[in-house]
This record gives C-alpha cells, structure tokens and sequence, in this order.
C-alpha cells in the first residue's frame, strides 16, 4: 500500500481530471447528444411497464428463463417475430444526480489506484516522463474502454454507443497519463 502514499497526487489529480472531462462530455460536447433516443408511443409503453410494477433491475424480452424453453418452438417463434431487448428499471422519482456523480468520481479513483499499483510495481523512481505515460496510459485505457465491449457482443449495446464510450475512455486515460507522468516520482 505504499504505492497509495507516493502516488496520492497523481491519483487524485487523473480522477478529478477525468471526472471533468466526463461531466463535460456528458453536457457540452456533441457526441452523445443523440445516442439515446425515445420509444415510438413510449406513453403506452410506460404504462406496460407501471402496470407489471417491476423492481428495479434488468429485464429482457423475450424470456425463457428455463434452458429447455428456450429451444421451445414457442419461444423461437417469440425471438423471430420480435421485437426482443434488454431494458433496465431505474428506482421511481428524479434521478440522484450528486450520489450518482459521488460514484462517478469513486470509479476514477479505485480505477487509478489499480493503475497506481500496476505502474508502480512496473516503473522505478526516475522514470520518464513519456515511460510512466505510456504504462499508466496504456493500463487506464484498457480499464476505461475494453472492459464495456461485451455489452455490445452479449447485450446488444449498439457498437456506435461503444465508440463514444471509447472516445471518453481515450481521454480519461491520457489525462491519467499525463497525471502520472509528470508527478512520477523523480528521485
């Protein structure tokens, strides 16, 4: 756990960083102002929804949840007629905004503490800039955007989701590799 002490700086400066660039991804920049759009009659599709009362959680449809109904002629027909997907169930009222960002910001920080840890057990003191860079950058990457590229094979997150995602985790990694890298310690 040394590495937490001598590389609190770096830690904290990548999640606040990232944590930025998020916020104004989220609300400035273009790219996902269109990634989410509403249902076709989706007044109608609400009140399906309120009148079956789920919990919160993740639904898909069609459901076969026995392995042996799955193969079913039925179920098969369900799958070719369509429509099928995942939705998910958020709790009722306003979304939490402040615990949501809270989250958000703990995510950036377990995730540099993770490339803290790889980077310090992988780089000596002194290091160059451009050596911590490429290691904290390369690690931080690899946690920001190849950890989601199952939801798009398994779960039908659109791949075009996936590439905006992937553009914000770029970012999140080079700032997280320049935070590294030019508050590596020296000596």
């Amino acid at each position: 756990m040394s590495f937490i002490a001598e590389l609190w700086q770096p830690i904290l400066l990548s999640a606040f960083l990232a944590f930025v660039i998020s916020a104004l991804a989220w609300t400035m920049l273009p790219h996902h102002k269109k990634e989410y759009t509403g249902l076709a009659g989706q007044d109608a599709v609400i009140d399906a929804i309120r009148k079956s009362n789920p919990a919160p959680g993740r639904y898909v449809f069609p459901c076969a949840e026995d392995p042996k109904e799955r193969r079913s002629p039925e179920a098969m027909k369900r799958w070719a007629e369509g429509p099928s997907g995942m939705v998910t169930i958020m709790p009722k009222g306003p979304m939490g905004m402040g615990k949501m960002m809270v989250q958000q910001f703990v995510f950036f920080v377990v995730t540099s503490v993770f490339v803290a840890y790889l980077t310090s057990h992988t780089l000596a003191h002194g290091a160059t800039y451009l050596t911590v860079f490429r290691v904290s950058g390369t690690a931080a990457i690899l946690a920001y955007v190849f950890g989601t590229i199952p939801e798009s094979i398994w779960f039908g997150r659109p791949w075009k989701s996936f590439g905006l995602g992937a553009i914000d985790g770029v970012l999140y990694g080079l700032v997280t590799a320049g935070s590294f890298g030019w508050l590596w310690p020296r000596g």
